[in-house]
């Protein structure tokens, strides 16, 4: 697995590292919303979490409302296999709605920080997310927040703070004045605002990490699925009009075997390597996480994470756009 420097951190994780978000299971909110992943096994999550580091995946993204604290109770019982100073571990904070109504009450807040140290049976969190930029009305949340994640790595509980969000805008909103180590933005070929938010440019001149998260548009684009398909209640996927569209599938379909066409002498997973690497191409501190729930992906991820050139990524941008 290629190693990457995870920008001011200074550490090395791999170019592909690990996410759980569907280690966690189906899961619905309050109100009704299906956030979670269906079709979750606790022992193949364990087992997929062991061969992530035997293949050298070692660096692993979860958070507190992946199964409300499920995924993480799932890492925290492999440390008699796989020895925890050898992981670098990133959770977070933000989805789970305390007793304020908020996410980001400085007091749930650090409750929330202290549970997932308890459920991953850790003295320190690696990297700690703020989950997205919801910071209220005019980020009227936002500066206890920052206070509190200030006091948790004085600490010693955090080591890197980190900025997630579905939108690099929303990133660009708070970025300044967080001055997070580490960002997590949602990237894919399809769905791309990491250059036109602004966010990459932050990137490149702060010397930042950065983990792109669903690079794979939660699996569609691999061109795997032949017709719509449900889901079901509690997955997250049943709310991606992509998923009940023919037309987007199609398109899918025809993108993948063009790519399985022109690198298929070039990698194992030919598929998977253009859709990652075309992602890491001019982004020497950047990561991709990949959802690995069983082993067989576990071998997926571990076989690809070389950057493709500025050609050949152009040209897969161009299959899933067209």
């Amino acid at each position: 697995m290629r190693m990457i420097r995870f920008g001011r951190t200074n550490v090395s994780v791999p170019a592909v590292s690990l996410g759980t978000w569907g280690h966690g299971g189906p899961r619905v909110t309050e109100t009704g919303e299906s956030v979670g992943w269906a079709g979750s096994d606790d022992a193949q999550a364990k087992e997929a979490l062991i061969a992530a580091y035997r293949a050298g995946i070692t660096h692993w993204d979860t958070a507190d409302a992946y199964g409300d604290g499920h995924s993480e109770e799932l890492i925290g019982e492999v440390w008699d296999t796989v020895p925890r100073a050898e992981i670098f571990l990133a959770t977070k904070f933000g989805y789970l709605q305390g007793p304020a109504q908020h996410p980001y009450d400085p007091q749930f807040m650090r409750e929330q920080a202290e549970r997932s140290l308890r459920n991953m049976r850790t003295d320190v969190l690696d990297v700690y997310y703020f989950h997205h930029c919801d910071f209220g009305p005019n980020g009227r949340y936002f500066d206890g927040a920052l206070e509190t994640m200030h006091r948790l790595r004085d600490e010693g509980k955090v080591r890197f703070i980190g900025l997630s969000d579905w939108d690099g805008s929303r990133i660009m909103q708070f970025i300044e004045r967080a001055d997070p180590d580490v960002v997590q933005p949602y990237r894919n070929l399809v769905d791309d605002d990491y250059e036109s938010s602004g966010l990459k440019a932050w990137v490149d001149a702060h010397d930042l990490g950065v983990a792109f998260f669903s690079p794979l548009k939660h699996g569609l684009l691999l061109g795997k699925y032949d017709q719509p398909v449900d889901h079901g209640q509690g997955d997250f996927r049943s709310n991606v009009d992509d998923f009940r569209d023919p037309e987007a599938i199609a398109r899918y379909q025809r993108a993948a075997a063009a790519v399985r066409e022109r690198f298929g002498a070039q990698s194992p997973e030919p598929v998977l390597h253009a859709v990652v690497g075309a992602l890491l191409t001019g982004n020497p501190t950047a990561c991709v996480l990949l959802g690995q729930r069983n082993a067989k992906q576990v071998a997926a991820a571990a076989a690809v994470g070389e950057a493709l050139s500025e050609d050949d990524a152009r040209w897969v941008r161009a299959q899933y756009r067209s």
